[in-house]
């Protein structure tokens, strides 16, 4: 077995950590407090951008190899604050309530070595955590796609019910790419940018699958390393669902504005692709458009002749 923890320790370590961190349980309450806005991007499919102050630290993080390597790894024991508490998930992860959430309960899930971010050999780790923590949306964040600490291995766990994507899943119109056993790859053909679903009840399929869509992704931009993705993931009815985000950019051209009126500090990540936008400052908040959200999206999710390169690599394989 992959961990002892169940839904009650879970719960119970969220619960101690509210009780007794007061910069977590300030976070949270003003989690509650957090605005909300919506835009429809296309006939049927809606995107929400919450104003999250706190987020500011993940959003503006510096994560090049110099900024990286010269600041303590705020994932590694020794360096956590004195109040963040852990239980163990396998001898491997630790299990952490996330100081600064988006989800009205995140948790941080990092290894308990110091290790590169990657979900090369993690991908099974992932599901298993999908399946114990089966009230959560699993997520991960590439390390040159979202993760502001990509130079120590995690996932991110979130209630389930608060990204849109969960909601809108069986109304997507997919095109199943190809079967491995009773697991299938498919792709979204309608959301308001391109993902790939893999169905499985089996880790083993699954993984096989997700090995076929990364090789087919490396081919595609021709990278040796890990080629950027965002990965959600969650256990229901016996199965997973596992939907990957294909990205060719970390960060669109309005994060980098030198104009204050165009300028937008948005990095988007897992939670972004699945439909929740987090703007940690005020005037981008005020000023963010629906438009800009999808212009964002087309900048750094894969483009409509890669995903068709990608296809025909992932049917050439199955």
């Amino acid at each position: 077995m992959m961990s002892d923890i169940t839904f009650s320790s879970v719960e119970d370590l969220f619960s101690h950590q509210l009780q007794n961190w007061r910069l977590l349980a300030a976070n949270y309450a003003a989690l509650s407090r957090v605005e909300v806005k919506e835009f429809q991007l296309s006939e049927r499919y809606v995107v929400k951008v919450q104003f999250n102050p706190a987020r500011i630290v993940s959003s503006a993080a510096k994560v090049d190899k110099e900024s990286v390597s010269q600041r303590p790894c705020f994932l590694c024991h020794q360096n956590r604050p004195t109040e963040q508490e852990a239980i163990p998930f396998g001898e491997d992860y630790q299990i952490l309530v996330n100081p600064y959430p988006i989800f009205p309960k995140h948790f941080t899930i990092p290894t308990v070595e110091h290790t590169p971010q990657t979900i090369m050999g993690r991908f099974g780790d992932m599901l298993n955590l999908a399946r114990t923590m089966d009230q959560y949306v699993i997520f991960y964040n590439g390390p040159r796609c979202g993760a502001s600490a990509p130079d120590h291995a995690h996932f991110q766990a979130g209630s389930r019910g608060f990204l849109p994507i969960e909601r809108d899943i069986n109304d997507f119109d997919f095109e199943d790419l190809g079967n491995y056993h009773e697991s299938v790859i498919r792709l979204a053909q309608s959301y308001t940018h391109p993902f790939f679903l893999i169905q499985s009840s089996s880790i083993d399929d699954a993984a096989f699958l997700f090995s076929t869509l990364v090789e087919g992704m490396s081919r595609v931009k021709e990278e040796s390393f890990e080629p950027m993705l965002n990965i959600l993931a969650w256990y229901i009815d016996d199965q997973w669902l596992v939907a990957v985000f294909p990205r060719k950019l970390h960060r669109p051209s309005c994060y980098f504005e030198t104009d204050a009126t165009k300028r937008l500090l948005i990095s988007p990540a897992s939670v972004d692709m699945g439909g929740v936008f987090i703007v940690p400052q005020r005037a981008d908040f005020d000023k963010v458009t629906g438009d800009d959200i999808q212009k964002i999206l087309n900048e750094v999710c894969y483009d409509e002749e890669m995903t068709e390169q990608l296809v025909k690599q992932i049917k050439s394989c199955l």
